[in-house]
């Protein structure tokens, strides 16, 4: 079974396809020119329920099966910031550097060095006859330093519960029991059976 993922974000194309081996997994880019699709709604779920749907109508194809994934992190002390916001936190040209060093930096003028935070994903999965979606999360605490150089994203800030290295530091097999993208695309794969 052929999954488009409407997305072109390279880690999280990576990471879906390490996750969902038994299944043609293809960027929507590789198909279609890559367009810009307004994220507009105020949660995950919606989000990426807007992205799938984008998707799948742009690529005119009945028999497609679109997956999109919103995904974020949310740090208490900062009443779930960046939460929905956290592609674009440093700025509308930001990338995950910048993201991450304005995450950190709001925590540290916090006056804290960490802060209990959790990730959140939100996979919607959209075809000729149905629209679903999931969810995962993972809990922890982000920090004010980046330790670690693995991963993307947030990951060398987050300290998952039950571990005192951040993903940027920890084993990709460790990484990948524990993420919130994993438990939320466990879910969809049940979803995904359904259909074959």
């Amino acid at each position: 079974m052929k999954l488009v993922l409407a997305t072109s974000n390279k880690g999280k194309v990576k990471e879906i396809q390490a996750l969902c081996k038994d299944y043609e997994v293809i960027p929507y880019s590789e198909l279609i020119d890559e367009f810009e699709i307004v994220e507009d709604a105020n949660t995950f779920k919606d989000n990426a329920l807007i992205k799938a749907r984008a998707v799948y109508e742009a690529l005119g194809d009945k028999n497609a099966i679109v997956m999109a994934d919103d995904s974020g992190i949310s740090v208490d002390i900062l009443d779930g910031a960046p939460g929905i916001y956290s592609a674009r936190y440093g700025g509308e040209n930001a990338n995950d550097k910048d993201n991450m060093n304005k995450l950190m930096g709001d925590i540290k003028a916090k006056g804290v060095e960490s802060s209990p935070a959790h990730y959140t994903a939100a996979i919607a999965l959209v075809s000729n006859n149905f629209e679903k979606s999931v969810h995962g999360w993972m809990y922890g605490r982000a920090l004010s330093k980046a330790r670690g150089d693995g991963g993307f994203g947030y990951d060398p800030m987050f300290i998952p519960d039950g571990y005192d290295k951040t993903l940027g530091e920890l084993d990709d097999a460790i990484k990948k029991e524990l993420s919130h993208r994993s438990k939320a695309l466990s879910l969809a794969r049940i979803i995904l059976k359904t259909l074959q």
